[in-house]
């Protein structure tokens, strides 16, 4: 049933945003949804092909509850809309080395949390995954039904879905000010910084991240799934990760320390011939029958990283109808839903209590990374 009563306005239609307006719509409420260029358009944090879901967070309970919720509702989501392929479960792969104590608190957190995954040793990912060249000490955690969501494609459907069910959704400029009694919810990425430059801009940390995808030989179907999983290799301190080809984009490889900064505005989008460089390094290693494959296409996108990782969940300290729902920190897109649930619930509730890590107050402007 309708609730003219209460409306909202969402600026944002990313990941967040999307799923918050769409949350609230379904709740019955007159909700309009904002963006200057399009839901997961080719500058947002949202865009691009594919985005990991995963459960592993080493002891922070807290996000894995997050993903595990999450990942239901996308599922229930794609299923309702005749949509299933836009997850692919390929399992992700988790390289360790044997003294990594986040994999051992990841494994405990898991396990209390029902999630099915498997311990396997060098030898059992090479016998698994004989692509994959891993020293004898590096072992791996599989978590079995995590994987891919096809990103882009998802956010656009949420929003389709949204516009479907009586949501309002206009391409137009992102308000700064506040000028009727529509609650405001700010859910635009990286653009936080630049509509709140006092409040937000010293709390978020815009980081340029670059995205190569590889071809493959003629015919391999080695590198696709179920033949490879989605996999992070954090040994060695590498903070790499990658995706199987999926819709026959080739190989994905990223890394996930943090580049340099970025205006999500006016920063040329090119791969610096640097990163070429290290990925091919790192590909002739770990994956050696790609050594010499041709770089077929490229991202660059940003993350939008608060101090500690933690999102920005919470309401503008001085000014009752506007909140911000953002700092995804590159691990954010997978939390969409959760997302959503959680930041409706708090517009909605006459008496909010906002977790305590979620809160503006929680976030320094120095940067002092727990959440991975």
């Amino acid at each position: 049933m309708l609730k003219p009563s209460k409306s909202f306005t969402v600026a944002g239609a990313g990941v967040f945003g999307a799923w918050i307006a769409y949350t609230l719509r379904r709740a019955g409420y007159n909700v309009t949804l904002l963006d200057p260029f399009g839901p997961a358009h080719a500058r947002a944090s949202s865009g691009g092909e594919s985005r990991i879901i995963r459960a592993s967070y080493g002891a922070d309970e807290l996000y894995t509850r997050m993903a595990l919720r999450s990942l239901t509702l996308w599922q229930e989501f794609f299923a309702a809309i005749g949509r299933p392929n836009l997850f692919q479960r390929t399992g992700v792969l988790w390289l360790t080395e044997p003294d990594d104590l986040h994999a051992h608190a990841s494994r405990v957190v898991l396990g209390k949390a029902g999630v099915d995954f498997e311990d396997l040793s060098a030898a059992e990912v090479r016998q698994r995954y004989p692509q994959i060249d891993i020293p004898a000490h590096v072992g791996a955690i599989l978590e079995k039904n995590a994987g891919a969501l096809m990103a882009r494609q998802a956010v656009q459907a949420v929003v389709e879905e949204f516009i479907r069910i009586g949501g309002t959704y206009r391409q137009t400029a992102l308000p700064a000010t506040v000028e009727d009694s529509a609650t405001r919810i700010y859910a635009c990425g990286p653009w936080l910084a630049k509509l709140f430059p006092d409040l937000l801009g010293p709390r978020l940390f815009l980081t340029r991240q670059e995205i190569l995808f590889f071809g493959l030989p003629p015919g391999d179907l080695r590198f696709q799934p179920p033949k490879l999983p989605v996999w992070l290799d954090f040994s060695s301190q590498r903070g790499m990760y990658g995706f199987p080809d999926l819709e026959a984009r080739g190989l994905k490889l990223a890394c996930d320390r943090h580049g340099p900064n970025i205006d999500p505005d006016t920063t040329d989008r090119l791969v610096s011939p640097g990163t070429v460089q290290q990925m091919r390094a790192y590909l002739g290693e770990r994956f050696p029958a790609l050594a010499d494959a041709p770089v077929v296409d490229s991202r660059v996108c940003q993350y939008e990283n608060t101090s500690s990782g933690d999102f920005i969940l919470d309401r503008h300290p001085t000014i009752e109808n506007v909140w911000f729902a953002g700092g995804g920190s590159g691990h954010g897109f997978k939390h969409g839903p959760a997302v959503g649930e959680y930041v409706a619930q708090l517009v909605t509730s006459a008496q909010p209590t906002v977790e305590p890590r979620f809160l503006f107050a929680a976030k320094a402007t120095t940067q002092k990374r727990a959440v991975f």
